[in-house]
């Protein structure tokens, strides 16, 4: 606290905690969610053919962290509907991003400068989202820290921890694509920004809350917008578990690079086999003596 007041950033972080979200920071939210909505592959074509199918998908891609966060605390899942300038102004947005005449609107929030200020935007709205889950769930469980966190990280995640049922009303099936299996940045910084919410609301973490969201937020902006303006989808957080995890889990992080590597040499055959893989380079060898003694054949067979 000492060291933020020396910086000047506890009436900074007080008034940023108050700035409101709605409507201009809910927006930015709808916006960027929307999109990677339309980027999975046949969004398009489903929009066109079952355009209710879309439009509830793009409401699970809107609240689908209020319905889980309702669904942990036991409260109705359908409560956050209730707010209707909310559902209508994610409704224009999913319209505008999927049928605006010559896809203008999309042209538009996809421009890289433009995008980058909605991704950070976002990122407010989730941080606040975080903080308010996690308040929220202390009022129900006072010393329920698993809960608080639990909550919390669902506030944080969005839709990302349903995609399997999101991907269901999009008549997919893709298990193997579990959240849980495969964690991206914004589920990994949600969980650990729940910790931490959770640590300061029982009073374990000597810090304001407004100081935590500031701080924390600029944290998740600085991080998202490099990752989205360099098309990366690595994390800030690989490095740190690279030597984590093999000290807490053994061979278990090992293995997953394992079957990762595994995975990849049946993926295509220009990457060859690495040192050490003498079993990739069998089958390559039989391929061409059998290729080659075909050859031979149909020569025989010509002359």
């Amino acid at each position: 606290m000492e060291l933020l007041s020396a910086l000047s950033l506890g009436e900074l972080a007080l008034s940023f905690s108050r700035v409101p979200l709605f409507p201009v920071f809910d927006l930015s939210y709808f916006i960027v969610s929307i999109l990677y909505l339309k980027y999975e592959p046949g969004a398009v074509e489903l929009s066109r053919r079952h355009p209710m199918a879309s439009w509830l998908c793009a409401m699970l891609h809107c609240f689908g962290s209020y319905i889980l966060a309702d669904l942990l605390l036991g409260e109705p899942v359908i409560d956050y509907f209730s707010n209707n300038s909310s559902v209508l102004l994610a409704s224009a947005v999913w319209y505008l991003i999927f049928f605006c005449p010559l896809d203008l609107f999309y042209k538009c929030v996809c421009f890289l400068p433009v995008k980058l200020i909605f991704v950070a935007m976002k990122e407010v709205v989730r941080v606040r989202k975080i903080a308010v889950g996690i308040h929220h769930a202390h009022h129900h469980y006072h010393q329920g820290w698993f809960v608080m966190i639990a909550t919390g990280w669902v506030k944080g995640s969005g839709v990302a921890l349903m995609s399997t049922f999101e991907q269901l009303l999009r008549g997919v099936w893709k298990p193997e694509t579990n959240e849980i299996l495969h964690m991206s940045f914004p589920t990994k910084a949600s969980l650990y920004g729940a910790i931490l919410f959770t640590l300061q609301q029982t009073r374990w973490l000597p810090v304001s809350k407004a100081s935590l969201i500031f701080i924390f937020t600029m944290f998740m902006v600085s991080c998202k917008v490099f990752l989205t303006a360099t098309h990366s989808h690595g994390s800030p957080f690989d490095v740190l578990e690279g030597y984590i995890c093999p000290v807490l889990f053994g061979a278990a992080w090992g293995g997953d690079h394992h079957h990762d590597d595994h995975s990849g040499s049946h993926g295509g055959s220009h990457g060859g086999g690495g040192p050490g893989s003498p079993h990739s380079a069998l089958p390559a060898k039989s391929k061409e003596e059998l290729s080659e003694g075909s050859r031979k054949k149909k020569t025989k067979k010509a002359d």
